[in-house]
């Protein structure tokens, strides 16, 4: 069905036409990038407001703690026992890039139990660890 460029009567045309295969490659690149903020893993915890936030994106090369309301630990997404935390980031951290571990904090989670969680990684000798928060809306974090 391509548009005849000259050449004789009812001449069979061999050029191949990619406006139809464009047309569903656009598609499916727009489908893709609609459906993959959708597929982050991870633990839904309401994360504390902070105005002094500094945007970070989270990728696969990051070690991510949950703590969550109930007290529950999650590493990588993971469910995870306190007493079983640190080998399990230390397994993680081994195949990371990042030698960073990032805190999700639930907004209603215990002090206390993130502040242990702090501690251990301290004394087992970890000391890039980062809490992430919810930027306040109308703050000018940096």
């Amino acid at each position: 069905m391509g548009m005849d460029a000259g050449g004789k009567q009812g001449e069979l045309n061999s050029q191949i036409n990619v406006t139809p295969m464009a047309d569903v490659m656009l598609v499916l690149l727009i489908i893709v990038m609609l459906i993959a903020p959708l597929l982050q893993k991870g633990v839904n915890v309401a994360l504390p407001l902070a105005s002094n936030t500094a945007e970070k994106a989270e990728n696969d090369n990051q070690t991510v703690l949950h703590v969550d309301t109930a007290g529950r630990f999650y590493v990588d997404a993971v469910p995870t026992d306190q007493n079983q935390l640190l080998p399990a980031i230390n397994r993680a951290l081994e195949l990371k890039l990042e030698k960073l571990v990032l805190i999700k904090g639930d907004a209603g989670a215990r002090y206390s139990d993130i502040m242990s969680v702090m501690d251990e990684l301290q004394r087992a000798g970890i000391e890039d660890i980062g809490l992430i928060t919810e930027r306040k809306l109308g703050s000018a974090g940096g």
